[in-house]
């Protein structure tokens, strides 16, 4: 049986260039969690073309580095022309937030449309050992 989903559609958009996202200092040292929610995002299916629906929430704590809202507003927009499964949007956001604001703990949740009647909420957590800020 021939595979319909080739490794070129699991690894699609993993790899894009995206719009750099920004950071600023963070002016406060005792813990605290910034919760971002983007509520109309969407992609594209790397093997059908159709758009993915969903909202993205990125819960993190800082620790030297905010995020600038408007280039993650960019960044998160960017994904409109970008074929790329649920799951890989989530653990892209998360990677690319980790690597912009090195912060102490990040989640990222996916909570995306139903198609053919199944919705998907994906979840993906970091966090480092508390210490050096």
């Amino acid at each position: 049986m021939k595979r319909q989903y080739t490794d070129e559609h699991a690894e699609a958009g993993t790899r894009a260039p995206l719009p750099e996202i920004e950071t600023w200092p963070n002016q406060y040292a005792e813990p605290y969690e910034i919760e971002i929610a983007m509520p109309e995002f969407t992609s594209v299916c790397p093997k059908t073309g159709l758009p993915d629906f969903g909202k993205i929430v990125l819960r993190y704590v800082p620790a030297r580095r905010c995020l600038e809202l408007k280039s993650y507003k960019m960044y998160l927009l960017a994904y409109r022309e970008l074929g790329i499964f649920q799951e890989n949007v989530v653990n892209r956001v998360l990677r690319d937030v980790v690597r912009a604001a090195a912060p102490v703990s990040a989640t990222v949740t996916g909570d995306f449309a139903p198609r053919g009647g199944l919705g998907t909420v994906v979840t993906a957590n970091w966090s480092r050992k508390r210490g050096k800020r």
